[in-house]
């Protein structure tokens, strides 16, 4: 894991995003897979 500065909350808040995006991504193409990604995103 990295180790973040103090302050550098907006990069922090990008990889989360773009960790998020990538889960959602893995979910099966299912009504339940599609419900969980709508809550999520």
């Amino acid at each position: 894991m990295k180790k973040y500065k103090e302050f550098d909350l907006e990069e922090r808040l990008i990889d989360f995003a773009v960790r998020i995006i990538k889960l959602t991504e893995n979910l099966p193409n299912t009504y339940i897979g599609n419900h969980v990604k709508g809550q999520i995103l």
